[in-house]
């Protein structure tokens, strides 16, 4: 891979945005993308529950000159009225990618039923590949840690930087041929 993962993360929440709690989610998430993926992380922000503002965020980092390679959500995924971040992932994603996120819930399901309770999702925009997670301490790091072992090749893909991937004896020409065994 050609750079560390470039990680912005946001945090959606109505108390944490007016400063009624403190997010301990976002930072979670931070340290574990720099701990467990040696990831830069190159954004961090709190933004209420509305739509606009949540996906006019994604927007923004998903811009090419931010180089951001993962945008990291926690909250707004579950059934509360005021949930509604998968709803503005949803209305800005050029792709969504929605086995990702089922990847993360059938991982949870051993430690709680629950994990079926996010309604998070996943995307694209241009090179920056979005995940929706929820917005509790233990149900962010969970998910996330249930997609930690695919995200440098998920990455490295987007990036443009595999060339070839499954095809045996492929010959690199503009990137990296991975060849899969399993």
């Amino acid at each position: 891979m050609s750079g560390p993962i470039r990680v912005a993360v946001l945090t959606v929440s109505d108390r944490c945005s007016r400063g009624e709690a403190v997010d301990t989610s976002g930072p979670g998430l931070c340290a574990m993308a720099v701990e467990r993926l040696g990831a830069e992380v190159a954004a961090t922000a709190v933004v209420p529950d509305e739509v606009e503002a949540i996906g006019a965020k994604f927007v923004e980092w998903s811009r090419p000159e931010h180089r951001i390679d993962l945008i990291v959500s926690t909250g707004g995924t579950g059934l509360a009225p005021r949930d509604v971040t998968p709803e503005a992932a949803k209305r800005v994603f050029e792709r969504e990618h929605a086995g990702l996120m089922e990847l993360a819930r059938m991982r949870c399901y051993a430690k709680t039923a629950r994990t079926y309770l996010s309604r998070g999702v996943a995307g694209t925009i241009g090179r920056t590949l979005i995940l929706t997670l929820p917005g509790s301490p233990r149900g962010s790091s969970e998910n996330f840690e249930a997609l930690l072992d695919i995200l440098p090749h998920a990455v490295e893909t987007i990036r443009g930087e595999v060339q070839d991937d499954g095809r045996a004896g492929a010959k690199a020409v503009s990137g990296k041929v991975i060849e899969h065994n399993d």
